[in-house]
């Protein structure tokens, strides 16, 4: 990959290590004043608890191409909290379960290998997916909960550390997975409960998070064309 130059129009991919808190489209109006272009789009969302590696695409060129960064595998670092359902399998949602199961260290051992390999994962309800043209999120806030069809998907787990009731993970995967999920479905296997905590996207494709702009940066680093990169791959 290569700076885009000054002379150039201002397109390109951006990658920013998005905040704790924002949706991925709420920095998408402060581009398209940075850079004067109106064609922005992404590699993948993160819901608004989740920080981590956005793939911003500025200019027609780079937008045309948003599947191909959409379709790349991820990586993920999490931490699952135990001992707790929630609505939206993150700890944003409301409590609808707990649980004073205590699971050890070995018992989470032989669950993790359910959650490596090719999966059939049903999404969850509080999700953009669509059905019927209607996304799921906007039936679960009107308390609907329909049958879902499971996904296929491929991940690896692995445990990084465990001090109840957090279980930190972390999960390569390809696209469309969702890592609430493995939360949810990993609590229902240790008969514990299970939402995400913290939720941090450390690579998108090729691009990791070492390689991001934090969203501070956008308003310091000058010129702006330095913010951008080609991809040449």
């Amino acid at each position: 990959m290569t700076n885009a130059t000054c002379a150039e129009k201002l397109q390109g991919i951006l990658l920013v290590n998005k905040e704790k808190g924002r949706t991925s489209f709420s920095l998408i109006p402060k581009l398209r004043s940075i850079f004067n272009e109106k064609k922005i789009g992404h590699g993948g969302t993160l819901d608004p608890l989740a920080t981590g590696v956005m793939v911003y695409l500025v200019g027609k060129k780079y937008t045309k191409t948003a599947d191909t960064y959409l379709l790349q595998d991820k990586e993920y670092e999490a931490v699952v909290r135990l001992g707790e359902e929630r609505d939206s399998y993150d700890i944003d949602g409301t409590i609808t379960a707990t649980s004073d199961i205590i699971p050890s260290l070995e018992e989470i051992e032989q669950a993790i290998p359910s959650f490596n390999g090719v999966i059939d994962q049903i999404p969850p309800m509080f999700s953009a997916k669509k059905v019927n043209g209607k996304k799921l999120y906007e039936l679960a806030r009107n308390g609907e909960e329909i049958v879902r069809k499971p996904k296929r998907v491929t991940m690896q787990t692995e445990i990084l550390s465990y001090h109840y009731p957090k279980l930190k993970i972390k999960v390569t995967c390809s696209s469309g997975t969702y890592i609430r999920s493995i939360a949810h479905d990993l609590g229902q296997v240790l008969k514990c409960y299970g939402c995400i905590e913290e939720l941090k996207r450390t690579r998108s494709g090729i691009h990791t998070l070492e390689n991001c702009f934090s969203e501070e940066d956008l308003d310091k680093i000058r010129p702006l064309s330095s913010l951008l990169k080609k991809d040449e791959g």
